[in-house]
């Protein structure tokens, strides 16, 4: 018998998923410019993944012993192991950048480079690199400076040697940072029989360097890319006298200085180069030494120009009206006649927008209270706040100061919002807030009337475009007066509550849904019916992949969709036979949390921003909240069997993490992203 493992290690699991994106890439039925962004997911992925994971890695290793008794498995081993796959895929993600280059020259796309240009191209690059490049170069001489220099995270650098031949002597190694803006790191070249040509910025400077160092004796130059990852994570001090958003402040600056977690090299740099470098760096084998290729930061591909025909690239897709918002003028008179249920981005995110500006000016609205994680660059949603304060509005802002990535940006909008004497709560020191919410209050027939949007996901109408999210709109008493509870809990975290029906982390989510899936195996005992079918971004706590475990030793069935990390292992007789885990990756990301237990016949229904991590059970705020009108559970179950039909673009999970497109026995190919925007058009 083939001895399984109970858990799947999360780095593992995440690097299979990132696996499943580098598919989209590969597969050829996906437009050829939407599989050069899916490259640059892929990177952008693996970056974070270096910042985050394998910085903490690193740092547990410093505890030795204890390490392997909390991770399961030596920090070394795991090292070793992550470097392998990592090392799998980047050979992949290679062979793959070189098919899409192909496919593109068929389109008359080409990306050429300094050694492929003709004349006139030559020409432009030169003027184009003397006026708009030259003056932001600053090269080091590494032969002049005592002291390697700092290389910053998330820049890139060319790795230069000047060399004369039979005068060893002579030889100079340079450091050249290349210019970090990605809209500028593509330049369209002069167009030639209808062809479009396109070079890097790595590229133009690269074909330019002699006259960088013409001050130089030398009669070969050669040029390699290289790249280092830093530690990511926040070190926050404890000094009493500054305040949280100083401490976070400085935190963000001092990030920039983190330790090495990963050092990417072009391959063909040769040894003795790259030991000179490695060893001026003072770098080791833990500090995850990567041979890469040509080009580093391919995350800016995600704003590679948007050349040829429109059949490169997704069919665009209009944002659906809900149909209780056509006839309305009013969202606080639709809401105040049913709950509304908005899925992103089949439906538009302008509702939500609208109800702002409508609350805003609203003469009866007295108050607007909101959680912010990750807003967008140029926010409307912030500019609603702001236009509602203007006018009178008590506005009250809880903006996530620890909302990863994105600290820098929340500081930003904090001040901003402060500006215009808005109400700012800087999170909840120890806890991260990760809930969706915002609250209305209205004036009434002289009373005050609630309004509430539960979320799974940011306010940000930018991601809303192409993130996958539930978002319910209500005015139902028993609901709107929690979550006003919950807001009362971040101006006053000494005050606790009693909740009978959001579920909030960290306070009640582990127990409850242990408790419910308690009670799917006390009626699979007693004959009743059963059942639990859920999705969620990740699954990784162990005591709640246990209590699954021990449901489906019971006979209830379970079906589950993760997008990203599963540490659960399906399918293994007298453990998980009757759990079925499937993972979908397609053109929208997927990540909303969806929740249904069959309670017996009378099914419950949930919405979360909680995904099943430890983190999210104990140490964020969360909410979770009940779906009360039938019409939309029924939509909600609705769109899960249309995302468990899916045969095109859903892969199995399972202990061997091989990701094998689903087969579903169906003639009928299923891309339920699609059918799911066909279902709520028709609606």
């Amino acid at each position: 018998m083939v001895k399984h493992p109970k858990f799947v290690n999360r780095d593992v699991s995440w690097l299979s998923f990132n696996q499943r994106v580098l598919q989209e890439a590969e597969d050829k039925t996906v437009p050829i410019l939407e599989r050069l962004r899916f490259l640059a997911i892929f990177s952008n992925n693996l970056d974070e993944f270096f910042r985050v994971r394998i910085a903490t890695l690193k740092r547990v290793m410093d505890f030795g012993k204890t390490a392997k008794t909390t991770m399961r498995i030596k920090p070394h081993k795991l090292l070793d192991e992550i470097q392998k796959i990592v090392i799998q895929q980047n050979l992949k993600f290679e062979k793959i950048y070189k098919e899409i280059q192909q496919e593109l020259r068929a389109h008359g796309i080409y990306i050429t480079d300094e050694k492929k240009l003709n004349a006139s191209q030559s020409a432009f690059i030169k003027s184009y690199f003397d006026n708009k490049v030259r003056p932001s170069l600053v090269p080091i001489m590494l032969n002049q400076v005592k002291r390697f220099p700092y290389l910053k995270d998330k820049s890139i650098y060319l790795a230069v040697k000047l060399s004369m031949k039979g005068q060893p002597k002579l030889t100079q190694y340079a450091l050249l940072e290349i210019p970090s803006d990605p809209e500028g790191r593509f330049v369209i070249l002069p167009s030639s029989n209808h062809n479009h040509y396109v070079m890097l910025l790595d590229d133009i400077i690269r074909h330019n360097l002699p006259s960088v160092f013409y001050t130089f004796p030398f009669d070969k130059i050669e040029s390699y890319t290289i790249k280092l990852t830093r530690d990511a994570e926040l070190d926050i001090d404890n000094d009493v006298s500054q305040s949280f958003l100083d401490k976070i402040s400085k935190s963000v600056k001092n990030r920039q200085k983190g330790d090495p977690v990963r050092f990417v090299y072009d391959q063909s740099m040769p040894a003795d180069m790259l030991a000179i470098f490695t060893s001026r760096m003072k770098l080791r084998k833990y500090d995850n030494l990567i041979p890469g290729f040509r080009y580093h930061n391919f995350k800016d591909f995600m704003s590679f120009p948007a050349l040829g025909a429109k059949s490169l690239r997704y069919e665009d897709h209009k944002p659906i009206v809900h149909p209780a918002l056509v006839k309305e003028k009013s969202m606080f008179e639709a809401i105040k006649k049913q709950d509304i249920l908005l899925h992103f981005p089949y439906q538009s995110f302008n509702h939500f927008i609208e109800l702002l500006r409508e609350a805003a000016i609203d003469p009866t609205v007295k108050s607007i209270k909101i959680t912010l994680y990750r807003a967008a660059k140029k926010s409307k949603v912030i500019n609603a706040l702001i236009n509602a304060a203007r006018n009178g509005k008590d506005v009250t802002v809880v903006v996530e100061l620890q909302a990863r990535f994105d600290e820098e940006a929340n500081i930003k909008w904090a001040k901003a919002l402060a500006e215009e004497n808005i109400r700012v709560i800087y999170g909840v020191q120890g806890l991260k807030v990760h809930s969706k919410l915002c609250l209305i209050q209205r004036e009434e027939k002289g009373k005050p009337k609630l309004y509430a949007n539960i979320s799974t996901g940011n306010y940000n109408e930018v991601t809303s475009n192409v993130y996958c999210d539930e978002s319910l709109l209500t005015a139902e008493p028993h609901i709107t007066s929690e979550v006003s509870h919950v807001f009362d809990f971040f101006d006053r975290n000494y005050i606790v509550r009693q909740y009978k029906y959001l579920i909030p982390s960290p306070l009640r989510t582990r127990k409850k849904f242990i408790q419910m899936i308690d009670d799917e195996i006390y009626n699979a005992k007693h004959k009743k019916k059963s059942g639990i079918f859920i999705k969620m971004n990740s699954l990784i706590d162990e005591e709640m992949i246990t209590k699954l475990y021990d449901a489906s030793n019971h006979g209830v069935k379970i079906k589950i969709i993760v997008r990203g990390i599963c540490g659960l292992v399906p399918g293994v007789p007298g453990m998980s036979e009757n759990i079925e885990v499937i993972s979908i990756v397609d053109r929208y990301l997927e990540h909303s949390r969806i929740f249904i237990f069959e309670n017996g016949g009378e099914p419950l229904y949930y919405i979360s921003s909680a995904d099943w991590m430890t983190r999210n059970l104990d140490s964020r705020i969360e909410i979770s909240t009940p779906i009360l009108d039938k019409k939309l559970q029924q939509e909600l179950l609705d769109i899960l069997n249309i995302q468990w039909s899916d045969n095109v673009k859903s892969r199995v999970i399972n202990a061997a993490q091989d990701n094998i497109y689903r087969q579903t026995g169906s003639a009928i190919r299923i891309r339920c992203q699609d059918k799911i925007y066909q279902y709520l058009r028709k609606k």
